[in-house]
């Protein structure tokens, strides 16, 4: 790319930055008003204090009134237990329904698509009028990691014609992302008449660096040199941005394009696929494979809770929309679901997130060394719950938006911070907490019926919360890719046995990181970007 085009994306992004209003804030720290500033950053500390409220209060009543304590614990062991197995319902239906999303010809059902059946909010008369806008954020991904996502791409069965693939490399990642974006571009440049590579400038007024910033460049670059130039309406563009990870099937881009064309409102919908963390799971280590299938489950389980289904990772969403409210967040570390909050506010409400019930694979968190992959696999899961920054932003969002519903502002309000508060306490109050009465309530609580039993309850509630392990187990095997041969057999023992870890992974992997991140909100500690580090054996 000639410096002219660089300098011409750098004018069309400080443009963009300039547009502030409530959709755009990072942080408290954008708003002028005063007042504003201080109720945003109360709203940015309340994740925190909510964690640390409860674990000081589990304290406090642990050591004055320990019976209390007592059937809080008992009653808050069992609510887990009904939620593991509502969970574990759920993620195996997710999965029969992903299985027979998987088995369907969506290219015929696209052809026998009638125009009775396309939405008419997309005025085309036949799905081939459809462009597939394909964003790879780069960084420092090995050549390897990024031919793999391509070559998927290659061998998808959507005309290359009606496809749009632009490499989006990171100035700021030195010398190593272009020449491998390069290299790929020359080996796929025969199947791909509309492949291009761009590099994100880095220091730009108003950005942080991160895949949001990224993300940003490619489609203002998008816009403004092939879609406006070829005058192609936005409502017949599906943009999905992949991480340079992402292995699709055969079938995504088809299977996307006919939910586009035949849910409610296309216009109004982003759509997200469940992710498969096992492209390289065969070479995770044993904690890596659990927190990868770990979080396959949790958001296969969400596909069957569409009306709380949020924007992750790799997803994809109408281009229009994209330009309505000014693409992604250029200073945010949570751009995924970001961009889906800024959608809702910006249409008052009337936007949503269509399941797709259809896989794309990512990696595993793997790095050079166990030690080095234990590290990456912390920092990840915190930069996940660092999501809970969308928990000011939405709050914020709520108040200065009155034309959403009552209603459903307590209904994603109420679902997101659960979500967050739970993974930061659970696995705390139940596997830690749990004997505070014990050993805080006196000899007067200890020579009660309720002391003897309270260890032998807690431990009966914890064995029936198995079920959903076992079920875990299960679902690990099936999604596992076909053995190499340089793995034997007896590595599926290793794969059964791994499950052992999952309360060591719960606390260290899950709550820790979650706490961490909630804390540095509520100390206004903000965390910048990470990107994880990709690395194949």
């Amino acid at each position: 790319m000639d410096k002219n085009a660089n300098e011409l994306i750098k004018r069309k992004i400080c443009v963009l930055l300039k547009f502030v209003n409530y959709l755009y804030v990072s942080n408290y720290k954008d708003l002028q008003n005063k007042k504003e500033r201080f109720l945003y950053r109360l709203f940015e500390m309340f994740p925190g204090l909510l964690i640390w409220g409860t674990f000081g209060l589990a304290v406090l009543v642990s050591w004055w009134e320990p019976i209390w304590a007592a059937f809080f614990i008992i009653s808050f062991d069992i609510y887990w237990v009904f939620k593991i197995v509502y969970l574990a319902i759920h993620t195996r239906s997710a999965y029969r329904r992903m299985k027979k999303q998987i088995g369907i010809d969506w290219t015929r059902k696209l052809e026998e698509l009638g125009d009775d059946a396309i939405s008419r909010k997309v005025k085309i008369k036949s799905y081939k009028d459809l462009w597939h806008l394909v964003i790879l954020p780069s960084y420092k991904e090995p050549y390897e990691v990024v031919k793999g996502a391509i070559d998927s791409i290659a061998k998808s069965e959507w005309p290359k014609q009606n496809m749009i693939l632009v490499m989006a490399v990171e100035e700021s990642g030195g010398d190593e992302g272009y020449p491998v974006a390069a290299r790929i571009k020359e080996e796929y440049k025969s199947i791909f008449p509309n492949f291009f590579i761009i590099k994100h400038p880095s220091n730009l007024p108003g950005e942080s660096p991160g895949k949001g910033s990224n993300e940003r460049c490619a489609g203002v670059w998008a816009k403004d040199n092939f879609i406006d130039n070829r005058n192609i309406p936005y409502e017949n563009v599906i943009v999905s941005s992949l991480d340079s990870d992402t292995v699709v099937y055969p079938q995504y881009f088809t299977c996307l394009a006919y939910h586009y064309l035949t849910c409610e409102n296309p216009l109004r919908s982003s759509f997200q696929p469940i992710p498969l963390f096992v492209n390289n799971i065969w070479e995770a280590p044993a904690i890596s494979r659990v927190i990868s299938f770990s979080s396959t489950f949790w958001h296969a389980m969400n596909q069957e809770r569409p009306e709380k289904l949020l924007t992750f990772s790799s997803h994809s969403m109408s281009f229009k929309a994209l330009v309505d409210v000014g693409f992604w967040q250029a200073n945010v570390v949570s751009e995924d679901s970001r961009i889906f909050w800024q959608c809702l506010f910006y249409y008052d409400g009337d936007y949503k997130v269509v399941p797709l019930y259809y896989p794309v694979c990512m990696d595993a968190n793997v790095a050079r060394n166990l030690l080095r992959t234990l590290i990456n696999v912390y920092k990840q899961q915190r930069r996940w719950a660092y999501g809970s920054a969308d928990i000011a932003y939405f709050l914020f969002g709520f108040m200065k938006n009155k034309k959403m519903k009552t209603s459903q502002k307590l209904h994603h309000g109420f679902y997101v911070t659960e979500g967050f508060y739970s993974w930061g306490t659970n696995a705390i109050l139940i596997f830690v907490l749990g004997w505070l009465p014990l050993a805080l309530g006196g000899d007067e609580f200890n020579t009660t019926l309720l002391s003897f039993n309270l260890p032998r309850i807690t431990r009966f509630l914890l064995t029936i919360g198995m079920v959903g392990i076992i079920s875990s187990v299960f679902l690990s095997l099936v999604l596992l890719p076909p053995r190499p041969p340089e793995h034997g057999k007896r590595k599926y023992i290793v794969m059964v046995l791994q499950w052992l870890l999952i309360p060591a992974t719960l606390i260290i992997f899950g709550a820790f990181p979650a706490i961490e991140a909630q804390t540095r909100l509520m100390f206004a500690r903000y965390l910048p970007f990470w990107p994880t580090e990709k690395f194949r054996k």
